[in-house]
């Protein structure tokens, strides 16, 4: 008994010594390692540390008082227009001027030059261009990106896909079991090591592109910047991958397979290529905080709406005309952005619709003479098949003696970028001033055409009815509708709901009055985009043969006519209320991979249209009819 309480005693004491062994070892504080000159160098070059050196000397600069410096009058005032041109650099680059990035851009390789030390060897610190298996897939694509930027300029993004077809469809996501577009982290490296040669970077390209990395973490749209820049549809992030407030970690082997597969709502890069949306699964942000400061940057420009929780989103445009939509929690379940672009100089009926596709000639000039016809036409289609562009293109063909009001929700049409020199304007609305308030006043302003970017609410519908009807010669707008009868009907609702009409079949007759076509546009699952079909919407009148010239019912002069007339009467009422009282025919139809005329065109519409044309405008119109139609036609 003795014996076994003495080893109790030894067990325990054994215990109590490991206990107090691993206390001090886990409070006492370790003795530092002196680092060693070469670490503490290699330290100060990593990117974390460069930034910090740049936000404060150029805070410095800025905020730096030059009457304490003692300057005389000419370098005082060179030092301050330094400082304005800095200042306005630093605000004018986050919206979008291409000019005022360039310049911070410089100001910034001067300062890691002249005065941080960067030199040929330490600038391999910074990033590891002299060692390409410790690049990162971003690393990697930064080369590539600035390699193709020297030689084709804004369209480097573009080309690079063309190059190695990456906008082609894979099967990747989902185990494998769904199609998407997607440019994956293992095809960077592929291109890497085919495009990349030892030595081909000179330290004045490794620089600049260090330069870049360190100006989109400062005043920059993160690792989107240089993307958004490229002449590419758009860009978005914050789209895909599990939002922070969404992911739920179980255990610790869903903790390690998270961490290896980067699937989280900040880690999220897409872009808009030729229709198709494109995931760039290799690149991300660095953290959810980086993707909100991008986001609370990005739509600044020019606004002084400011996103916050209660309003939950915020459209406006960017210095270079781009569509920004940014939104937020608790609108939407996370951080987000959308970036819309327009090619611009591309931007013309010729380069929509290219000869590629069979017979494209008949849209052009059928584009061209409705609006040289004065046609109130409306482009309807989903979003991003090609509405808005066509609608820019289109306005080249409009006579420029008129006078162009356009109303937007935020200006994305660019008329006056476009075209410069015609007489033009465009509104959009505010938090003071309604869609309803700024067409009325658009009929104050000498207008002849109005262009509405986009009808999407029942006022502007309305409103749009009416103006096309009296208050301009015609009327160009976009709509979603998917086919001729919803769009009727979408407009003719918009006429019920806001009270011009009480009954709906004199709100849809009006309509069918007001809008003589609908040109609908199609964006295939491959991202190809075309005009499905031109059709004409024409209103059903009452029989004319049933009436004399003073609209009196001609009974006819027997009695078999009478009854005739009669019997004929009655069947034009009946279908007056209780049929349709418009029809919807399409001239033109894109049909195997090309455009085919399928019906003629109305005599009605033709008459109007050439009473709206030129003299010569109207033989080039005639002549046009009858190559496709036929030379009967207008007989």
């Amino acid at each position: 008994m003795g014996e076994s309480l003495i080893n109790f005693a030894i067990i325990v004491l054994i215990i109590f010594s490991l206990i107090i062994l691993l206390c001090y070892k886990l409070t006492r504080k370790p003795f530092a390692t002196p680092k060693r000159k070469d670490d503490l160098e290699i330290e100060r070059f990593q990117q974390d540390q460069i930034l910090e050196f740049v936000k404060k000397r150029i805070n410095d600069f800025v905020n730096s008082n030059p009457l304490d410096m003692g300057l005389s009058g000419e370098e005082f005032e060179r030092r301050t227009g330094l400082v304005e041109e800095l200042r306005n650099a630093m605000k004018n680059a986050t919206s979008g001027d291409i000019q005022e990035k360039v310049y911070l851009k410089q100001y910034i390789y001067d300062l890691l030059d002249r005065e941080y030390g960067v030199n040929e060897t330490n600038v391999n610190w910074i990033i590891p261009f002299n060692d390409p298996s410790h690049l990162t897939d971003q690393d990697r694509f930064d080369v590539l990106l600035y390699l193709y930027k020297q030689k084709h300029g804004f369209k480097a993004l573009s080309k690079l896909i063309e190059d190695y077809q990456l906008d082609r469809p894979k099967f990747i996501i989902e185990d494998g079991t769904a199609e998407s577009y997607i440019i994956t982290g293992e095809e960077i490296r592929d291109i890497y090591n085919k495009v990349y040669k030892e030595g081909k970077l000179t330290y004045h390209d490794k620089l600049n592109i260090v330069v870049q990395r360190i100006y989109q973490r400062y005043k920059g749209f993160g690792v989107i910047d240089e993307i958004r820049d490229m002449t590419i549809d758009g860009v978005s992030g914050g789209v895909s991958g599990l939002p922070s407030n969404l992911q739920s970690i179980e255990n610790e082997l869903e903790l390690m397979d998270s961490m290896k597969k980067p699937n989280q709502g900040h880690q999220s890069v897409w872009i808009f290529y030729k229709g198709k949306s494109i995931h760039l699964s290799f690149l991300g942000f660095e953290s959810e905080l980086e993707l909100i400061r991008v986001c609370q940057n990005i739509y600044k420009y020019d606004s002084s709406e400011q996103l916050t929780e209660t309003n939950g989103y915020v459209v406006n445009e960017m210095k270079d005309g781009s569509r920004v939509v940014v939104v937020r929690p608790q609108f939407s379940e996370s951080w987000a952005f959308w970036v819309r672009k327009f090619d611009l100089p591309n931007m013309t009926l010729s380069k929509l619709f290219p000869d590629t596709l069979q017979n494209a000639v008949v849209v052009r000039e059928m584009l061209k003479y409705l609006m040289k016809g004065a046609q109130t036409t409306a482009f309807t289609g989903a979003q991003g098949s090609g509405k808005s562009s066509a609608v820019m293109a289109s306005v080249k063909e409009m006579y420029a003696r008129w006078n162009l009001r356009i109303q937007e929700l935020i200006f994305e049409l660019h008329i006056r970028r476009l075209y410069p020199e015609r007489n033009s304007i465009a509104f959009r609305e505010t938090k003071h001033i309604s869609g309803q308030k700024a067409l009325d006043l658009q009929k104050k302003t000498d207008g002849s055409v109005n262009i509405l970017g986009e009808v999407a609410t029942d006022e502007v519908a309305a409103w749009m009815i009416q103006m096309s009807q009296v208050a301009s010669l015609f009327t160009v707008f976009t709509h979603h509708a998917t086919s001729t009868k919803e769009l009727i009907w979408s407009l003719r609702n918009s006429l019920l709901k806001e009270d011009v009409f009480k009954n709906e079949k004199i709100a849809e007759e009006q309509v069918a009055h007001a809008v003589k076509w609908d040109i609908h546009f199609r964006r295939e699952m491959d991202g190809s985009r075309f005009i499905e079909r031109i059709t004409e919407i024409t209103p059903m009148e009452y029989d004319s043969e049933l009436f004399d010239k003073s609209g009196n019912f001609n009974k006819g002069d027997t009695l078999e006519s009478k009854i005739d007339a009669l019997y004929e009467l009655q069947r034009e009422g009946y279908r007056r209320k209780n049929g349709k009282l418009w029809k919807a025919t399409n001239v033109i139809e894109f049909r195997d991979g090309g455009y085919q005329v399928v019906a003629p065109i109305s005599t009605e519409k033709i008459e109007r249209m050439m009473f709206n044309m030129s003299y010569d405008d109207r033989a080039s119109f005639q002549e046009f009819l009858n190559d496709h139609w036929g030379t009967t036609l207008n007989e």
